[in-house]
Parts: structure tokens; sequence; C-alpha cells
């Protein structure tokens, strides 16, 4: 199977750390030019820094994709300067874990404008800027949440739902333009987001659940992005890989 993604052009938001900072890693390495976005300008420069390291092209994108119009612009930017789109990742995210009568109002719009409308945003913005003919492919990152939710998530675990309803119904109204839409299902990933809300006990607990005996890695995850994106996953639409170890799917 031919991974190269060589001649792509794929943006990237919430690339400045974590699964994010991993995928426009690897998809650098595997020749994609990629355009990082984030909301805060340092991380966008770091992770910049690392591609261009690495011998990649990397575009700075530091911009709030929560809005239509903040997201419409990034991904303009990014299909002028590199003359193409191909590759769309919705990642951004901003979580928080709340018990069921402390969620406000203030903390749950921030979620929702981040976690579920940036994806719409961008998937509407993706589908204006890539070929007619060509295509494209957009991979949505959602979460094991979205099927199998923890105590204290009522807010995440909704938004990650919605993320899987919307790459069904994107994948339904753009496969006629030849763009593929699917996603991920990370489960407990340890990143810079999620430490705040793990513990050793709590990933030992995780980590006994799992078939595989281990959590998983950002670079595990950016690698089935990266698959997702390229011709090896071609015919492969409104799908969604669980990447939790198999722990969702059996009884230990």
């Amino acid at each position: 199977m031919n991974a190269s993604l060589e001649g792509r052009v794929a943006f990237i938001s919430g690339a400045g750390h974590g699964i994010g900072r991993a995928t426009a890693l690897a998809m650098a390495r595997l020749g994609a030019t990629v355009g990082v976005n984030d909301l805060k300008q340092e991380f966008v420069e770091e992770a910049c820094a690392q591609i261009r390291a690495l011998g990649g092209k990397a575009i700075a994108l530091p911009r709030d994709v929560s809005s239509r119009e903040g997201m419409r612009e990034a991904v303009m930017q990014l299909a002028r300067e590199a003359g193409r789109l191909d590759i769309m990742v919705n990642n951004a995210a901003w979580v928080r874990y709340q018990p069921l009568a402390e969620i406000t109002p203030e903390v749950m719009d921030r979620m929702v404008e981040i976690g579920f409308k940036s994806v719409i945003w961008g998937i509407q913005a993706a589908a204006e800027a890539m070929d007619a003919e060509r295509g494209g492919a957009i991979v949505n990152v959602a979460s094991i949440a979205g099927f199998k939710s923890p105590m204290r998530s009522v807010v995440y675990s909704g938004i990650k739902a919605g993320v899987l309803g919307i790459t069904r119904a994107a994948a339904a109204d753009l496969g006629g333009r030849n763009i593929r839409v699917n996603a991920v299902a990370p489960g407990a990933v340890p990143t810079e987001g999620t430490a705040k809300h793990r513990n050793a006990e709590l990933d030992a607990r995780r980590i006994a659940r799992t078939p595989l005996q281990r959590l998983g890695t950002v670079e595990e995850i950016a690698d089935a992005i990266c698959f997702l994106a390229g011709d090896a996953a071609r015919f492969l639409n409104a799908e969604v890989l669980r990447l939790d170890g198999g722990a969702s799917e059996t009884s230990l």
C-alpha cells in the first residue's frame, strides 16, 4: 500500500499540541504540506519549527476556528498559499469534565463552539476549497466517549456522539464529489490536554480493562488519521476507527 502523501496539502485544526501536533508531524514526514492551526501563536510556531526541522513544509495558521469566519479564513489562506487543499483534519477541542449539576452555559457554549461547530465549519470550508474533480479526504477526531461515556462527561460525550453523526451525514452529502469523510475515536490517550483529567489510579483501571494492556499514544492516533487521509483508504467512507486497544468491544 502506498502511504505517501507527497504533493498533498493538509489542514489540521488544533495542531499545536497532542494528537493534532502528532498528526501534523506524521503527515509532513509522508510528504504533505501541512497547515498548522491553533488558537495560540506559540503552539503554532513550535509545531511549524518541528516540521521544518524534519525537512517538511508547514504553513502557520494561528486562528480561532470556532467561528465560521475564522475557519474559512484559515482554510482559504492555506489553499491560496499552497495552491490546493486535499486533506482536512478536524481535531480542535476544548474539554472540561464536570458533574451534571455543575455544568454552566459558559463552559458548555465554549465546548460546543470548538468541539462541535468547528467540525461543521471545517467540513464546509474544506468542501469549498477542495478541487471539484480531485476531491479529498476529511477526518474528524471523535472519541470512544461517543459510544461509551464515563462519568462527568455529559457535554463532552454529547459533542463526540454528535461528531460521529456529522461524519456520517457529511459523507452522504459529499460522496458525489469524491470527498470522503471518516472519523477516529480514540480512547484514553495521554496528552498535555488530558493530563489534568488523569491520574495513576485511573490510568491503571483503564489499562486493566484494555486487552492490549496499555494506553494508546498520540503517534498511533496520528498514524490512523494518515491512513484514512491516504489512498489506501480510498473506498472507506462514513467509517469510524475505534482506537482504544479493544477496550470498548470486550469485557475483561
